[in-house]
């Protein structure tokens, strides 16, 4: 039964129409400085975000399967790709249900090393723009979610509604980031970035909304299953310095 739960999981994963959020940002598409603005601005997130990792890995050593759990979760869901004429590629991200777990610190960090992986097996995003996918995918999205969810659940909100939303809504935070960093790179010749960011937001609509609906499902029932998983002890969640006991 155990197998077939895990099993269930990943089917859903890969079986998840190739249409989701978020974006990867193809090689060489970025003009040089804004490639190197993207790279700068990522670096302090990083830097935090290992700590935490570090931090993870020598006080709860018991984390690392679910750690290792969560990247394989974004690695698989954001390698599933639509192609955009905006130059950017549509896809879910799955670093809704990492920022929930982990916070947003560890996210960036995950994603990071998700998109450089990506980049150099699947070509999906680039090297180049590595530090702006990071930014939009890790920092942004990951900070929305946590945010979100923490928000909700301090509203008094069932806990599956929080994951829903978060899930949802940071992944549409990825998808208005990167059509802010493609207005910004590309202004329009009339309207200047507002016109340029509705007309890449509006691409990227078609696909971003009811998809970040699928991603926040997908991600209830992960969560879902994760619970039952630590329930019986063979993963971890912690909350606020305490184990997640149901």
């Amino acid at each position: 039964m155990k197998k077939l739960t895990l099993f269930s999981i990943v089917a859903a994963v890969v079986l998840l129409p190739q249409l989701a959020q978020a974006m990867h940002i193809m090689e060489g598409f970025l003009p040089q400085m804004h490639a190197f603005f993207w790279l700068a601005a990522v670096v302090p997130f990083l830097a935090v975000g290992v700590g935490r990792i570090n931090g993870v890995l020598h006080n709860h050593a018991e984390r690392k399967l679910l750690l290792g759990l969560v990247t394989a979760f974004v690695f698989v869901l954001s390698a599933l790709k639509m192609p955009s004429v905006t130059g950017s590629s549509s896809h879910a991200t799955g670093i809704g249900l990492s920022a929930i777990l982990f916070g947003p610190w560890v996210s960036a960090v995950l994603a990071g090393i998700v998109l450089v992986f990506q980049a150099l097996l699947l070509a999906h995003g680039g090297l180049t723009t590595w530090g702006a996918n990071t930014f939009s995918m890790g920092v942004a999205g990951g900070m929305t979610a946590y945010l979100v969810f923490r928000g909700v659940r301090a509203a008094g909100l069932s806990e599956k509604l929080a994951v829903f939303l978060a899930a949802a809504l940071g992944d549409l935070a990825t998808y208005m980031v990167t059509a802010g960093q493609l207005s910004v790179a590309f202004p329009d010749p009339v309207g200047g970035m507002t016109a340029s960011f509705f007309k890449f937001a509006g691409v990227f609509a078609l696909t971003q909304i009811p998809l970040a609906i699928s991603e926040g499902l997908l991600s209830v029932v992960v969560y879902n299953t994760l619970l039952r998983y630590n329930a019986q002890g063979l993963i971890h969640i912690w909350w606020n310095g305490e184990e997640r006991k149901a």
